[in-house]
């Protein structure tokens, strides 16, 4: 029997709280889980605006779907001060050969949230074609070791399309063409040490660059880590969105305590070691995870009284975007479909020993944060056939 069913375009959510819930013969029953995050975050909302939402509150995201889906993420904190608006300082401009410094005037255009807080930036070769003809925004601070991404938004101020340079923290330059649509560009600097230019944005004589540009900027986020979380807000001091945590201590009945399946639909757009969901007593003694690693392929993880728990199963690798992913779980007998193919069979494992009471969706502290979307989670009491995963998970 289908006992819980999450998402799929069912969404209630409240402060600290998002509703499942079980209508087995008609009879609906709200399975609420509680959800945590002691901070406030951003979502994509049904206009399409990049929307602050308070602390506790689900996000809801329809950046990727008119349905929605629960966006989770990571604790991150935004290392650059001023990301709305751009202030003048750590901002600094400047100009190198016959080119003009670029000129920054706030307030001058609509923003990804719909505010009226975009900064015209105005960069100008005045002819310049030699390497020491240079028109330069860049955002200065201290070199930094490690993982980082930067990210920030960009669009022409009017109807027409730019070449400009763009550079990574290592000085790595990529030519983009700026169009009148908004544009998250992010860039990984790849470990190691970065320079002091952690954000640059220029013309420069000698890289087929066009001669002049005036663009709109908004939303630079400077964060630990080796891809882009969603915007956090800054306007003076750096800020850290805490991490979602999305769980429930589920009445008898909702999961099988002998056998069980589980559906979980989930958009992947990074690679990272994440617990998309688990099944524990409570504590992280006893459980069964799904999983996904650095390849991007699913894991199933079995515990039992606090001992190892190396993969039972892992499965061909995913591709980003929407996956479909089912397991069922019984004593020698736990297989995986990945969008409609099997993914992997164990006859080897047992059930974890304890009452498996508890789901966590996202995973939380214990087992390590889940960073994208989750579309649609179902909870079967019973171990579905091979045919019947197949089918929940068809593409």
């Amino acid at each position: 029997m289908n006992t819980l069913k999450f998402g799929n375009g069912e969404w209630y959510g409240k402060k600290d709280t998002i509703l499942a819930y079980n209508d087995l013969n008609s009879n609906y029953k709200p399975l609420p889980f509680n959800f945590s995050r002691a901070s406030k975050a951003t979502v994509v909302n049904k206009d399409g605006l990049i929307q602050e939402v308070g602390s506790g509150q689900p996000r809801i995201d329809y950046k990727d779907d008119s349905k929605g889906a629960l966006l989770l993420e990571p604790s991150r904190t935004n290392l650059i001060e001023y990301s709305i608006p751009i202030n003048s300082a750590p901002y600094n401009y400047a100009n190198g050969g016959v080119a003009t410094a670029p000129i920054h005037t706030a307030n001058q255009g609509i923003s990804p949230d719909g505010s009226l807080n975009a900064s015209k930036i105005d960069f100008n070769l005045n002819g310049g074609t030699t390497s020491s003809d240079l028109s330069q925004m860049a955002y200065v601070g201290s070199s930094l070791t490690g993982d980082y991404t930067s990210s920030f938004y960009l669009k022409s101020f009017d109807s027409n399309s730019y070449i400009v340079t763009l550079l990574d923290s290592n000085g790595a330059t990529s030519q983009e063409t700026i169009t009148p649509e908004w544009q998250r560009f992010t860039f990984y600097n790849g470990g190691g040490t970065t320079s002091t230019n952690l954000i640059r944005i220029r013309l420069r004589g000698n890289e087929n660059t066009s001669n002049t540009a005036s663009l709109l900027a908004w939303g630079f986020q400077l964060e630990s880590g080796s891809y882009a979380t969603s915007a956090i807000f800054t306007s003076g001091s750096v800020v850290t969105r805490s991490a979602d945590s999305c769980s429930q201590t589920v009445p008898d009945g909702v999961i099988g305590q002998t056998e069980g399946s589980v559906y979980v639909e989930v958009n992947i757009s990074n690679t990272t070691t994440k617990t998309i969901l688990a099944l524990d007593t409570g504590s992280a003694s006893n459980f069964i995870i799904l999983d996904t690693s650095i390849s991007l392929s699913p894991k199933i993880l079995v515990r039992q009284s606090s001992g190892s728990f190396p993969a039972i199963i892992t499965g061909t690798a995913m591709s980003y975007g929407v996956n479909k992913i089912a397991f069922c779980y019984k004593s020698g007998d736990y297989a995986m479909y990945v969008n409609g193919v099997l993914s992997g069979t164990s006859t080897s494992a047992t059930f974890p020993s304890g009452i498996i009471s508890k789901i966590s969706v996202g995973a939380n502290s214990s087992y390590g944060y889940f960073s994208d979307t989750v579309k649609n989670v179902k909870l079967y009491d019973t171990r579905l056939s091979n045919s019947e995963l197949a089918a929940l998970t068809q593409v």
